[in-house]
């Protein structure tokens, strides 16, 4: 197993554990919306902090992207790890059991090693860069055969909340797919959203407005899974404009298509 992937798979079940018992003390626990608005803050930082302190006990000149803790930069500035520590955190905020960490590492602007643990169910997806995707030490293959187009495909999707700006044209998106797909459905977890389409669960998925966190983890599973990520214009912009679709190529191919002619240039950053 890659070292790195080691302590990746290690950080990631640490946090994960972790917020797996709070959620568990929040789900029997009567509070205000602001109160478990805090108490997540604090759990999601707390997870945070869990993760960085593995990965600096075993790579301590490395740089670090996190959520609440921000950038920290190491001696190596090639090696970064970047960190989502609830992926899905509205939907632990309602006590819905749907969510995820995500710890991945990029060497020189290329993301190499990733690792997605969904506590609730004990599932873990990884990711090496030419080394293939598995669920819990199972190989993950996506194969673009099974759908040739969107009349038999299911879709997920997700805008970011910081994007609602964007909202008429992703509706606009939204509608003309869903017309044409088998059923179409939002999680609230984009990093799970991904990781799903690599295991096949789900055809594709469309997202706007992204952060790089939401789909670092999940953009390398799709890859090495045999899938495809791209921009909406069919490149790979998708760390600048937050613009993001993936799928098996026949399910990319027809959604572009669709997306394409419906995006407008309110969804460029």
């Amino acid at each position: 197993m890659h070292p790195m992937l080691t302590i990746a798979i290690r950080s990631a079940r640490k946090a994960g554990d972790f917020i797996a018992q709070s959620y568990h003390l929040q789900n029997s626990t009567e509070s205000s919306n602001k109160s478990r608005n805090d108490f997540v803050t604090c759990l999601a930082q707390g997870a945070e902090r869990q993760v960085i302190d593995v990965i600096k006990k075993y790579y301590p000149k490395h740089s670090i992207i996190a959520k609440h803790c921000g950038e920290r930069i190491g001696d190596d500035r090639d090696v970064q790890w970047v960190i989502d520590p609830l992926g899905g955190v509205a939907n632990f905020i309602k006590c819905l059991p749907h969510f995820a960490i995500s710890v991945a590492v990029r060497i020189k602007e290329h993301t190499e090693v990733a690792a997605i643990y969904d506590p609730v169910r004990n599932e873990l997806f990884t990711a090496v860069r030419g080394q293939g995707a598995q669920l819990n030490g199972y190989r993950l293959r996506v194969i673009a055969a099974q759908k040739r187009d969107l009349r038999t495909a299911t879709l997920v999707t997700a805008l970011s909340v910081n994007s609602r700006q964007h909202s008429a044209s992703y509706l606009n998106i939204f509608n003309k797919l869903f017309m044409q797909c088998t059923d179409m459905n939002s999680s609230g977890s984009s990093v799970l959203d991904l990781a799903y389409v690599a295991a096949s669960r789900v055809d594709g998925f469309f997202g706007v407005g992204l952060e790089p966190r939401d789909f670092i983890g999940g953009e390398l599973l799709i890859r090495e899974s045999g899938a495809l990520i791209t921009d909406f214009t069919g490149n790979h912009n998708y760390y600048d404009s937050g613009n993001v679709v993936a799928g098996n190529s026949n399910v990319v191919k027809a959604m572009l298509q669709t997306i394409r002619e419906e995006s407008s240039e309110a969804l460029k950053r």
